[in-house]
Formats: C-alpha cells, structure tokens, sequence
C-alpha cells in the first residue's frame, strides 16, 4: 500500500493552491462572526418563532401538512405516532425525531391548546409527566386542524422546496381561525424568544369580524370583545390594567391562580379543607404538592396543613384537596399557599412572531391585523383558483352543447375522418371549437351524448355562470371580500367555540392582590363562644372572644338573635354534638360554622348553614338539640331528650371517644325524638306539650341518667291518637333571661301564658290544660317554652305574638301563626 501524504490544513492548502483554485484569506473572527448570523438567522426564522399568519413553527407545520398528505385526517383511523415522525423527518424536517414527536405531542394536548390540532389517541402526557413514547400513541389530525390545511389545494399560499428539493412544501398554511391568539405559542431563538398566551376563539374570532368593519377600531374596543386570556386550565387571572399593557405593547407580565373551593372536607363531619379544582397554566398537580411539601417540612414557612391528596381523575377533573389542622383559617393558609407554591403564577408575555419573514413584536390588533390580510390573500387567491377552474369547465361544457346542437354532423365528420388529428381539425374549422373543446369532444363517449345529458349540461352550464358570477363580485368588490371572511369566521365559531374557562378580575394588579389578601391571623384563638341552632334548623357561632372583649360587648350593648331553639357554649376550636330526632349523635368541629354576621348590634340566624351540610341525614331526619363536647359539659348530668310518643332520658355525657356518630337514645318502632336540651346542673324543670293542649312539666332530677344505649322512661301519658308537640328544658330561677313563656297554636289562633301559671305534677301523668280549643280546633301544631319567646316563618321572618294571657286554660287570640316556628329571643352572656 501507497504510504499517505500528510493531508492537514496546510496540505490541503497547497494542494488548492496547485489545483488553480482562488484561496480567500479570511480574519477568525469575521469567519465566526458570519457564520453565527446565518445560523441565528436560521434559527429564527426556520426553527423557533411562529408566523404570525397561521401560528405555527415550521415543525409544526411540517407534521400538519405531512398528516394531511398522507390522508391521515379526523375521518380515518389513527396512525401510530412514530409513522407519522417518521414520514415528517424523512420528507419534510431533517431534525432529531425526539424534537417533532415533543412538538406533535404539544398539539394533541388540551390543557396546552385551546383548540387541540391532532386528536391523540393514548397517553400523551399531562402537566406533571411527559408522553409515552411514539411507538405507543395514535394519532390523527383534529377537526380544528382541518381548518388550517383546508384550502391548501386551491393555489391559496405559495410553496416552496423542501430540504432536498424533491417534494414541496407551504410556506405557510391557510388559516381559517386566528390559531396564534387562540393557541399561543412559545420558543426561544438566539437574543430572542416569543412567549404567547391563548385566548377564547369565540371572543378573537368576535374582535376580528369587528375589525374588518370598523378598521380603525381602538384597543379599548376590541378588548370588549376579547377582555383577556383564555386558558384551557381554567383558573383566575388577577390585574387586567397589567392585560392592556401587554395587549397595547406586546410585552407584559399577567398572573393566574388557581381556582379552589373552600368547605367542609368531605367524610370529616365539618373539618375544613382548600380543594384546588382548576391549576394555573403549566402547572401541574404535583408540582404543587411538591412545593408544599418542601415548604412545610424544609422551609417551615407553610404552617396548617395535615394533609395533601391528590384525587384528581378523568371524571372529575382536577382535585387537589389540602386539609386544614383544626383551629386553622382556610382563607389565611390559602393566602400562604398562593404565595409560596405554584397555585399563583406569573406568564410573561411577548407576543414575538414573524411578519413578512422579519421578528416583530406586536400588539393585539395588530395580531388581528396580519391574520386578517392573510385571510384576505388566501380567500382572494381561492376565488380566483375557483373562478379559473369554473371558466374552464364552462369552456367545455360549451363546446358539447354546440356539438350537441348537430351530433349527427359530428358523428359522420368523425367516421369520415382519416385520424383523430384530422377529426379534430375538422371540428375545430366546421364548429369553430378551440383545440381544448375539440379534444374533451372526442374523448367523450357516445353514451354521454344523449337528450338527458343535454340537460344536465345546460343545467351545469348556468350553475357554473352563477358561480363565475359570485365569485368575479368577490373578486372585484373588497366589502363583498371581507363580507365573506367575516362570514367564514363566524362559522368557525358556531361550529367549534366554546365558553369562557379562565375568570378575569379587573383593576391594578398590586390592588386586586391586596385586596384579596385575607384578614385575621393563621391559628384562630381558642377562644369562648356560643353555638346555635334556629328554629329554622339553622346551625352557627358567634365570633370568638376573649373575655375582655365579652366583657366590653356587654358594656356597650347586647346582641340579640331571633327563633333560637338551642344554644350550647363552646370554643373557636372545640367540639359539640348535634342531635337528630332519629336518636343519633354527630361530633361536629366549631371553628367550620358560619359565623354569624353582625349589622347594627343584630345578629341574623339567616347566615347560619343547614345542618344537612354539616351531617348525612335521612329522609325526614332533623336536627332537634346541641350539646357540648368536652371540657364545656363538665359538671352537668346530661342530655335532656323527649320524644313524640312521651318517653324521656337524660343521657350521660359519656360520649365514645373514637366514634363521631352514635345513637343517644333506643327508640321504639314509630317513634322520635322531638326536643333535645342540654341541662346546665340539673335544677331544670322538664317539661312536655301534647298534641291536645296539656302540659306536664316535672324537675329533671326525677329523671335517672343512662347510658347512650338506655331507652328512656315513661315522661307524660298519651291518649290514644295524641302526640307529643314540643319537649324541653326551662330554668325558673334565672331572672336574667325573664320569666318562662308558654305558646301554643292550632294554627287559627295563638296564646301566650306564664310557665309559672301551671302546676308540677310527676313524671308519667297526664299534665293540666294549657288552651282551651275554639269550634272547630283539634289539635296543637305549635308548642314552645322559654323565656322571651318569640316567632319567625321558615325563612326566618319576625312574626308578631299576642300579649301574655294569665288563664292556663284560656283560649288563643285570632293570630294567623300557621306554618311557623317558635324560639326564644335571648343576649348573648
């Protein structure tokens, strides 16, 4: 073997040099210079920024047009995925195919685009993890996209080679919606990058067709119709003073949040929880969860929380469900949520594209702008591709009309003919055909040229005069062009638009979040306050004090609350018990109730939550007591509870320990609990009102307490047919709270009586007459007794009751009390 020549640099010079080849000198650093401008050229304009015509990289308008040459459209089946990297790799994009199948991913996905371009068939990833691979997925094009490749084959936009000159390929593609401003977009180039938004079609779509009509539209107008981004992950953007800026400039900063639901978390009987139902865009579940995980066991600075779960799934969408500790304000911790994880993110807005092949950044009407032209060209192009094809036709369809006119003629001109040039000569000099009209002539078969095809081309003939007709208006008249964009846009939207996900709150950014910064501390005070339940089964709490606040309240002044049927003492962060008229016992945490809003030194019960909130009841299942749990109960003998067939108990306050449902009571078949009193110290009276006007009332400590397993003993005797009304617990000897009231309705008329006005008797008697009925009146429907009692309807609206009337066994006044409830007005300690 022939030893080598030394082949470096300076051999190779010498050799062009010995060749006659012209050597350029040329300086290191203009060489690398130049170079590095056409290769950041070239990443600009073929790589990273969209057009801002159709909105889309080259890649992705590459595997667009690829998936439509190969017929791989909505009404096919899908295609593995890698076939379709494959065929955009080898003919189109000579890349790596980790980058087009990454760029075919972002399309299929619906939480990255608003308006998905390939309908994706398998795991094609979420926020938080990435696709499987393409030898795994399907893949076909969306209906959407069909929009953007539509017209590709009427002469619509020019086209160019593609990388090796053997096929050709669009240098942009129709585009019958706005996709940029629809779907956003994002890339970085050398010294530059672009970082889009989506937007609603319906609103851009609603702005554009204003825009063809009124050209000199301003900002503020359009942004009537398009007042903000649109995200496919829903959430909150905050500031829209901060969404002009960047729609005036092009450039801007918005920030999203996440939207959540503050509530009982649910199987907990009332303990708070902050669900996260919709993320920020790009953000994923568990980077969330990640970022409180660090912050709650790293930084320290996330406090409150017990526990993160996320449940979401494909039928419920997102759910991230974060539990409150006890004695926590949710709205506080959402605060230090939003601003140390991602739920509250920036986007930093730069709408960079490429105009003419030049990077420009734009404004939001200018966007409108540049699609706008583009439709107009595309459109413009179209009907004029249209109109040629139709002339052409009608050019034909002449020329077998006239043949028609004289087939005999043209039948014996043809056989007498020696070849076809010379029957085509022929015809063209007898007929005064053209060579085109000639040649279609004879390449018809006979079988066409029949009195039924004549019609039908006559028909053709002036369908393809009307079209060439519409189509010359379009061409030639601009409004009738814009008339038929702005036609073809609102199409668009009546076939695929949908309804606004993302919430827009308006003002200066530093305003709207200051204003929606909470107000109280994180860890809520342990500290006294009341429990109620209305007459109208509505459950709440006062506001938490501290003793020397208490005190100052009743210095300056009493807060009243109207129709109250129980009310227990507690703390801001303990625990009572609700107790149902089936007999069973719910542990509910305090610090979940509503607390009831002050106007005017008056509470209103109306701000309370239904006790079927709060607990699982059944069917016709009230709540008739509270209770307290805990250190609030100590020293009292138990629950006071009467039922409607006359048994009464006094549970001891033996509460399970690890149970927060249980039965207080065993009830008989057909029975109820109707009253449920919590005694203080056990120097009440019992009292109980039957469904025929007697009222039997009897001290407490005859009553021995049981257990929550135990039955209850014999209270009042019932006839046959009556029931109990009204069972409860009255104190006589607090002159604070006034004198006990008796009220009883049959519904036509009301009475009011002192409760000192009838005699003791013992348990399980029958009680004395407390209203003597009217003709006519069978039975009480309302009975109540207390002290300051008042009425209320079911809405809580005040009802007026008649003076006291001294008679035990007096008769009522005429007062339509009918459906309504009774409770009693008390002040608060």
């Amino acid at each position: 073997m022939a030893r080598r020549k030394n082949t470096g640099p300076r051999a190779d010079l010498a050799a062009f040099d010995q060749a006659g080849a012209r050597v350029f000198d040329n300086p290191l650093v203009t060489e690398v210079s130049d170079s590095y401008l056409e290769y950041a050229f070239s990443v600009i304009h073929s790589r990273a920024l969209p057009d801002a015509r159709d909105g889309l990289k080259p890649v992705h308008r590459r595997i667009l047009y690829s998936m439509h040459e190969a017929g791989h459209r909505p009404d096919r089946a899908h295609v593995k995925s890698a076939r379709v990297v494959g065929d955009v790799m080898g003919r189109y994009h000579p890349h790596g195919d980790t980058a087009i199948y990454d760029a075919m991913v972002r399309l299929a996905q619906d939480f990255s685009l608003n308006v998905p371009l390939i309908d994706g068939h398998g795991n094609f990833g979420s926020p938080d993890d990435g696709p499987a691979a393409a030898r795994y997925t399907e893949a076909r094009m969306s209906h959407e996209a069909m929009l953007l490749v539509g017209e590709l084959g009427e002469d619509t936009v020019d086209v160019e080679p593609n990388y090796d000159g053997s096929l050709t390929q669009p240098t942009v593609l129709p585009a019958a919606f706005p996709n940029l401003l629809v779907n956003g977009a994002s890339g970085i180039a050398v010294g530059m990058a672009t970082n889009m938004i989506p937007h609603n079609l319906a609103e851009v779509v609603s702005a554009a067709r204003w825009l063809i009509n009124h050209p000199d539209a301003d900002l503020d107008k359009l942004m009537e119709f398009v007042p903000g981004p649109d995200l496919p992950t829903g959430g909150v953007l905050l500031g829209l003073d901060e969404v002009r800026r960047a729609y005036e400039t092009g450039r801007g900063v918005v920030r999203m949040r996440g939207r959540v639901e503050i509530g009982p978390l649910e199987g907990s009987r009332g303990r708070q929880a902050i669900t996260v139902v919709e993320l920020p865009y790009g953000v994923g579940a568990e980077k969330v969860i990640a970022a409180i995980t660090n912050e709650v066991n790293k930084t320290k600075r996330l406090t409150g929380i017990a526990d993160v779960k996320d449940l979401t799934d494909r039928e419920n969408g997102t759910r991230l469900v974060v539990e409150c500790k006890v004695g926590v304000n949710p709205q506080a911790l959402l605060a230090d949520l939003y601003r140390l994880t991602p739920l509250e993110q920036s986007f930093g807005v730069n709408n960079l594209v490429l105009v003419d092949g030049q990077p420009q950044t734009l404004g939001l009407k200018a966007l409108l702008e540049v699609f706008l032209r583009h439709r107009y060209d595309v459109v413009t192009r179209r009907s004029a591709y249209r109109r040629r094809k139709r002339q052409e036709r009608l050019h034909l369809v002449d020329g077998l009309l006239i043949a028609l006119l004289d087939i005999d003629k043209v039948v014996r001109l043809i056989r007498g003919s020696d070849d076809a040039q010379a029957a085509k000569d022929g015809l063209m000099r007898q007929f005064k055909l053209s060579d085109i009209q000639a040649s279609y002539i004879l390449d018809t078969p006979l079988r066409r040229l029949t009195k039924f095809d004549r019609i039908e081309l006559e028909a053709e003939q002036e369908q393809l005069r009307k079209e060439i007709a519409q189509l010359s208006t379009i061409l030639d008249d601009e409004k009738v062009l814009r008339k038929v964009v702005s036609d073809e846009l609102a199409a668009v939207v009546k076939k695929f638009g949908t309804e606004r996900r993302t919430t827009l709150v308006d003002g200066d950014l530093k305003e709207v979040l200051a204003a929606s910064a909470p107000a109280g501390p994180l860890e809520v005070a342990d500290d006294p306050c009341q429990v109620i339940l209305s007459a109208t089964g509505l459950v709440a709490r006062t506001a938490a004090e501290s003793e020397e606040a208490s005190e100052g309240r009743r210095r300056s002044g009493r807060v009243k609350h109207d129709a109250v049927r129980a009310l227990v003492h507690s703390t801001a962060r303990g625990r009572v018990l609700l107790v149902t008229s089936a007999g069973r016992a719910f542990k509910i945490d305090v610090l979940p109730l509503p607390v009831l809003p002050e106007q005017a030194g008056t509470v209103s019960l109306r701000g309370g939550m239904s006790a079927a909130e709060l607990v699982p009841l059944e069917p016709g299942e009230s709540v008739v007591g509270l209770a307290p749990v805990g250190p609030t109960g100590e020293g009292s003998p138990g629950l006071a509870l009467g039922t409607r067939q006359g048994v009464v108990k006094v549970c001891a306050p033996d509460w399970p320990v690890r149970s927060d449902e249980f039965e207080v009571i065993g009830l008989r078949e057909g029975d109820e609990v109707v009253g449920a009193t919590w005694l203080t110290d056990g120097a009440e009276t019992l009292a109980f009102v039957s469904s025929e006007a007697s009222l039997l009332r009897f001290p407490a400590s005859a009553v021995r307490p049981q257990g929550t397993k135990g039955g209850g003993m014999a209270g009042i005797n019932l006839p046959a047919g009556v029931r109990v009304v009204f069972f409860g617990a009255v104190r006589e000897d607090d002159p604070a709270h006034g004198e006990p009231m008796v009220v009883t309705s049959t519904g036509a008329t009301v009475k009011v009586t002192p409760f000192g006005a009838y005699p003791a008797k013992g348990r399980a008697t029958g009680g004395v007459r407390a209203q003597r009925f009217l003709k006519g009146e069978t039975d009480l429907v309302v009975a109540w007794v207390g002290p300051r009692p008042v009425g209320a309807t079911a809405t809580g609206d005040p009802v007026e009751l008649p003076p006291a009337d001294p008679r035990r066994d007096g008769s009522g006044f005429a007062v339509m009390l009918g459906p309504t409830v009774v409770g009693h007005q008390i002040e608060r300690d």
